[in-house]
Protein backbone atom coordinates (compact mmCIF):
# COMPACT_ATOMS: atom_id res chain seq x y z
CA UNK A 1 0.00 0.00 0.00
CA UNK A 2 1.04 3.64 -0.12
CA UNK A 3 2.72 5.68 2.61
CA UNK A 4 1.13 9.15 2.73
CA UNK A 5 3.56 12.04 2.57
CA UNK A 6 3.31 14.59 5.39
CA UNK A 7 2.90 18.31 4.82
CA UNK A 8 5.23 20.81 6.38
CA UNK A 9 3.75 23.15 8.99
CA UNK A 10 4.56 26.13 6.77
CA UNK A 11 2.35 24.69 4.00
CA UNK A 12 -0.83 24.65 6.13
CA UNK A 13 -2.22 28.10 5.14
CA UNK A 14 -1.76 27.41 1.43
CA UNK A 15 -3.21 23.93 1.74
CA UNK A 16 -6.31 25.25 3.51
CA UNK A 17 -6.76 27.89 0.80
CA UNK A 18 -6.66 25.10 -1.79
CA UNK A 19 -9.18 23.07 0.20
CA UNK A 20 -11.54 26.02 0.21
CA UNK A 21 -11.13 26.42 -3.55
CA UNK A 22 -11.89 22.74 -4.08
CA UNK A 23 -15.07 23.11 -2.01
CA UNK A 24 -16.11 26.10 -4.13
CA UNK A 25 -15.44 24.03 -7.27
CA UNK A 26 -17.78 21.34 -5.87
CA UNK A 27 -14.92 18.91 -5.32
CA UNK A 28 -15.46 17.96 -1.66
CA UNK A 29 -13.40 14.75 -1.85
CA UNK A 30 -10.31 16.74 -2.78
CA UNK A 31 -11.00 19.27 -0.02
CA UNK A 32 -11.47 16.42 2.46
CA UNK A 33 -8.13 14.88 1.51
CA UNK A 34 -6.29 18.16 2.04
CA UNK A 35 -7.96 18.69 5.42
CA UNK A 36 -6.94 15.20 6.51
CA UNK A 37 -3.35 16.01 5.52
CA UNK A 38 -3.42 19.19 7.61
CA UNK A 39 -5.00 17.42 10.59
CA UNK A 40 -2.33 14.72 10.39
CA UNK A 41 0.30 17.27 11.44
CA UNK A 42 -1.96 19.68 13.37
CA UNK A 43 -4.87 17.66 14.85
CA UNK A 44 -6.44 20.65 16.62
CA UNK A 45 -6.41 23.01 13.63
CA UNK A 46 -9.87 24.58 13.85
CA UNK A 47 -9.90 25.88 10.29
CA UNK A 48 -9.07 22.40 8.94
CA UNK A 49 -11.72 20.78 11.17
CA UNK A 50 -14.38 23.21 9.95
CA UNK A 51 -13.33 22.81 6.31
CA UNK A 52 -13.36 19.01 6.71
CA UNK A 53 -16.80 19.22 8.32
CA UNK A 54 -18.12 21.35 5.47
CA UNK A 55 -16.59 19.15 2.79
CA UNK A 56 -18.28 16.13 4.38
CA UNK A 57 -21.63 17.86 4.68
CA UNK A 58 -21.33 18.97 1.05
CA UNK A 59 -21.67 15.27 0.17
CA UNK A 60 -24.85 14.56 2.17
CA UNK A 61 -26.99 14.45 -0.95
CA UNK A 62 -24.75 11.74 -2.45
CA UNK A 63 -23.69 9.76 0.61
CA UNK A 64 -25.79 9.73 3.78
CA UNK A 65 -23.03 7.95 5.71
CA UNK A 66 -21.05 11.19 5.93
CA UNK A 67 -23.63 12.56 8.40
CA UNK A 68 -22.13 10.47 11.21
CA UNK A 69 -18.56 11.26 10.19
CA UNK A 70 -19.28 15.00 10.14
CA UNK A 71 -21.16 14.85 13.43
CA UNK A 72 -18.17 13.18 15.10
CA UNK A 73 -16.05 16.24 14.28
CA UNK A 74 -18.26 18.68 16.21
CA UNK A 75 -16.88 17.94 19.71
CA UNK A 76 -13.39 18.73 18.40
CA UNK A 77 -14.41 22.34 17.74
CA UNK A 78 -13.24 24.40 20.68
CA UNK A 79 -15.76 27.25 20.36
CA UNK A 80 -19.31 26.59 21.64
CA UNK A 81 -20.72 28.92 18.98
CA UNK A 82 -18.99 26.91 16.22
CA UNK A 83 -20.29 23.62 17.63
CA UNK A 84 -23.89 24.88 17.64
CA UNK A 85 -23.68 26.73 14.32
CA UNK A 86 -22.09 23.90 12.36
CA UNK A 87 -24.40 21.32 13.95
CA UNK A 88 -27.27 23.47 12.64
CA UNK A 89 -25.75 23.45 9.17
CA UNK A 90 -25.44 19.66 9.31
CA UNK A 91 -29.12 19.21 10.19
CA UNK A 92 -30.19 21.76 7.57
CA UNK A 93 -28.21 19.95 4.88
CA UNK A 94 -29.56 16.60 6.06
CA UNK A 95 -33.09 17.98 5.66
CA UNK A 96 -32.42 19.10 2.11
CA UNK A 97 -30.84 15.75 1.22
CA UNK A 98 -33.84 13.92 2.70
CA UNK A 99 -36.24 16.11 0.70
CA UNK A 100 -34.35 15.30 -2.47
CA UNK A 101 -34.54 11.57 -1.67
CA UNK A 102 -38.30 11.75 -1.15
CA UNK A 103 -40.28 8.71 -0.11
CA UNK A 104 -42.85 7.95 2.56
CA UNK A 105 -42.72 10.35 5.47
CA UNK A 106 -40.06 12.53 3.87
CA UNK A 107 -41.93 15.77 4.48
CA UNK A 108 -42.30 15.01 8.18
CA UNK A 109 -38.66 14.09 8.69
CA UNK A 110 -37.54 17.11 6.66
CA UNK A 111 -39.60 19.29 9.00
CA UNK A 112 -38.05 17.60 12.05
CA UNK A 113 -34.52 18.04 10.68
CA UNK A 114 -35.13 21.71 9.87
CA UNK A 115 -36.67 22.31 13.29
CA UNK A 116 -33.55 20.81 14.86
CA UNK A 117 -31.34 23.03 12.68
CA UNK A 118 -33.32 26.11 13.68
CA UNK A 119 -33.02 25.19 17.36
CA UNK A 120 -29.24 24.92 16.98
CA UNK A 121 -29.07 28.23 15.11
CA UNK A 122 -30.97 29.86 17.98
CA UNK A 123 -28.46 28.37 20.41
CA UNK A 124 -25.60 29.70 18.27
CA UNK A 125 -27.27 33.11 18.11
CA UNK A 126 -27.05 33.35 21.91
CA UNK A 127 -23.33 32.51 21.76
CA UNK A 128 -22.41 34.63 18.76
CA UNK A 129 -19.59 37.09 18.68
CA UNK A 130 -20.35 40.80 18.10
CA UNK A 131 -21.36 41.64 14.52
CA UNK A 132 -21.76 37.96 13.59
CA UNK A 133 -25.32 37.32 12.48
CA UNK A 134 -24.58 34.14 10.50
CA UNK A 135 -26.82 32.04 12.76
CA UNK A 136 -29.68 34.49 12.21
CA UNK A 137 -29.17 34.34 8.45
CA UNK A 138 -29.32 30.54 8.51
CA UNK A 139 -32.36 30.49 10.81
CA UNK A 140 -34.16 32.89 8.45
CA UNK A 141 -33.24 30.71 5.46
CA UNK A 142 -34.80 27.67 7.15
CA UNK A 143 -37.90 29.66 8.12
CA UNK A 144 -38.36 30.98 4.57
CA UNK A 145 -37.89 27.49 3.17
CA UNK A 146 -40.63 26.14 5.45
CA UNK A 147 -42.94 29.07 4.63
CA UNK A 148 -42.45 28.44 0.90
CA UNK A 149 -43.13 24.71 1.30
CA UNK A 150 -46.28 24.29 3.39
CA UNK A 151 -46.33 20.58 2.54
CA UNK A 152 -43.30 20.20 4.83
CA UNK A 153 -44.91 19.95 8.23
CA UNK A 154 -44.87 17.89 11.40
CA UNK A 155 -47.22 14.91 11.43
CA UNK A 156 -50.72 15.83 12.51
CA UNK A 157 -51.59 14.59 15.98
CA UNK A 158 -54.78 13.03 14.67
CA UNK A 159 -53.08 10.86 12.03
CA UNK A 160 -54.19 7.27 12.39
CA UNK A 161 -51.46 4.78 13.23
CA UNK A 162 -52.29 1.28 12.01
CA UNK A 163 -52.54 -1.42 14.67
CA UNK A 164 -50.21 -4.21 13.68
CA UNK A 165 -51.11 -6.74 16.37
CA UNK A 166 -54.49 -7.76 15.02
Amino acid sequence: MFQLKPLSHDAIPGALAKAERYRLLNEPLEARSICLDVLQIDPANQQALIMLFLSLSDRLGRDHRVFSEARELLPRLTDAYDRAYYAGILWERRAKARLEDGGIGAHHSVYDFLARAMQLFEEAEKLRHPHNDDAILRWNTCARFLMQHPEIAPPAHDEITPVMSE
